[in-house]
């Protein structure tokens, strides 16, 4: 029986630091968008993101 290794979880890192920073600035909005959709209708959820938004900022200052 030959070995099988399974790709779910596994975790590609990004080589290029513009690609990198592409990809938070992304997130960064996406997070931020979702924050504010959620603001009136579930306040924990919408914090939930905003913490998520300050904590890829923090990612990208240090990246720029």
């Amino acid at each position: 029986m030959e070995k099988q290794y399974c790709k779910v979880g596994s975790v590609t890192p990004i080589a290029a630091k513009a690609d990198a920073i592409t990809m938070l600035e992304y997130q960064y909005q996406n997070f931020l968008d979702k924050a504010a959709n959620m603001k009136y209708s579930d306040t924990k959820l919408g914090e939930f993101f905003e913490q998520k938004a300050k904590k890829i900022q923090k990612a990208l200052d240090s990246l720029v």
